[in-house]
């Protein structure tokens, strides 16, 4: 899954004067706050505009599935259709076959006739032959002994040459019907192939029209997929800088009360001094006054008279004891990956294992918790937004197994914050740390490695 986090322009909730690190003047640090939620209240309605136009997108995107929807109960139509072609084809086919068997039967039937009729056509030329050639009608006729013998022999005469040619001209007929029959069936065979043929094209036509419509099934899953992981990715984004924002207030309410207990602790130290300064000047009057009134009145003896300054107010209560520098290191173990290139990509961070149990990861420097949440890589992870020097850095704490502290919290350098883990895309227990020098982004271009910037190894 595509990360899910988004562009923090996370200088959120950066920097509260001396609890970020780094002594500024009350007004820069306090603008420099306000500048920062601005950014944030900015960033996040560039959010709100990608999310508007992923909802028209989306929008967009659903018509044209609809479209697609369309074409593919067209498709569907046309397949059944054509299935329905191929059946009536298929028995037309079958018909075809059953009529050229039925006709090859009938043709069989006039060869045997006219093999027949041959035969009794040799018999009658080889009888003429015998009888010495063509038999003289008028002979049969002139041997008659009668008038009434002359009738028979004239009709018999007359019945056996209308008998031959009634035979002629039958089998020439019967060859005429044999070769109709032998063209029809021709036709048949050229019909029954151009079927097939026919047949043919149309399963390959159902075959392209499966693919294209397994393609545009295809097609419109993936999209439906993608723009409901980019509005997810928007939301997450959207949710993170709204956290920001309200940890950036958090941060500003806090400066304002800083600086208004800074000019209270002010005003009071301009006060004391005043009164301290007033009864010094009080008490060197009297002072003057007595020394006066005894040399007026020549006493020896003298009052020696000290007086004891004013208590300097007490330290306030030292921090934990950390490491030196703006950054400490967040854990303890062994570190076994570092920032670049590893295995064909780009490591953003480093990474620091350790078997023990229960091992803790502190702040790396002080700050507010801009986001505290699990998300589907980092896993339980830990954002912190610092100002130092008038720089705002943006520390990473991922795979935690669990977290102590909530978004907006305000935390100081070492403290406690979680436990080292196995969560989100991990393959093992460690500490994946990242540093950004400005506000986290999804495309990482403000990270730096930590070691550069003084994180001990």
């Amino acid at each position: 899954m595509r990360r899910s986090v988004m562009a923090l322009t996370v200088s959120a909730a950066v920097g509260i004067g001396s609890l970020f690190g780094g002594i500024q003047t009350e007004a820069s640090t306090l603008s420099n706050l306000q500048n920062q939620k601005q950014e944030i209240q900015s960033e996040r309605n560039n959010v709100n505009t990608n999310i508007q136009e992923a909802d028209k997108e989306i929008k967009r995107l659903q018509g044209e599935q609809q479209k697609v929807n369309a074409e593919i109960k067209r498709l569907d139509f046309a397949i059944s259709d054509t299935n329905e072609k191929i059946r009536v084809k298929e028995q037309d086919i079958k018909d075809t076959q059953m009529e050229i068997q039925k006709l090859q039967g009938e043709i069989k039937v006039l060869q045997e006739r006219i093999a027949q009729r041959n035969e009794l056509l040799k018999d009658r030329a080889r009888n003429f032959q015998e009888n010495g050639g063509m038999v003289s009608y008028i002979d049969v006729l002139m041997g008659a002994t009668s008038f009434s013998d002359f009738v028979d022999r004239a009709n018999a005469v007359a019945t056996f040459m209308e008998a031959d040619k009634e035979i002629l001209e039958q089998h020439q007929a019967d060859k005429d019907e044999l070769e109709k029959k032998q063209k029809q069936v021709e036709s048949e065979l050229a019909s029954l192939k151009k079927m097939l043929a026919d047949l043919e094209v149309m399963k390959k036509q159902l075959a392209s029209q499966r693919s294209e419509k397994d393609k545009l099934m295809k097609e419109l899953v993936e999209q439906e997929q993608e723009e409901h992981d980019h509005k997810m990715e928007l939301a997450e984004e959207e949710a993170i800088l709204s956290s920001q924002e309200a940890a950036m207030a958090k941060a500003i309410e806090l400066e304002k009360v800083r600086i208004a207990e800074e000019a209270e602790r002010a005003r009071k130290e301009a006060a004391a001094r005043a009164a301290a300064e007033a009864a010094a000047a009080a008490k060197a009057a009297a002072a003057k006054a007595s020394a006066t009134t005894n040399s007026n009145s020549g006493g020896s003896s003298s009052s020696h008279s000290s007086s004891t300054p004013a208590p300097t107010p007490s330290a306030p209560v030292a921090k934990p004891v950390v490491t030196a520098g703006n950054f400490m290191k967040p854990t303890t173990g062994v570190n076994t990956s570092g920032f670049g290139a590893r295995w064909g990509t780009f490591h953003y961070g480093v990474d620091w294992a350790n078997r023990s149990a229960n091992v803790p990861v502190v702040a790396a420097a002080s700050g507010v918790v801009s986001n505290s949440y699990y998300s589907s890589s980092y896993g339980n992870v830990i954002f912190i937004a610092h100002s130092i020097n008038g720089q705002t850095y943006t520390t990473v704490y991922a795979h935690l197994d669990s977290r102590s502290v909530g978004t907006g919290s305000v935390v100081s350098k070492g403290q406690f914050i979680g436990y080292m883990g196995n969560t989100g895309h991990s393959t093992g227990k460690h500490l994946h740390f990242e540093l950004h020098k400005g506000g986290w982004n999804q495309s990482k271009s403000n990270a730096v490695n930590p070691f550069a910037y003084g994180v001990p190894r």
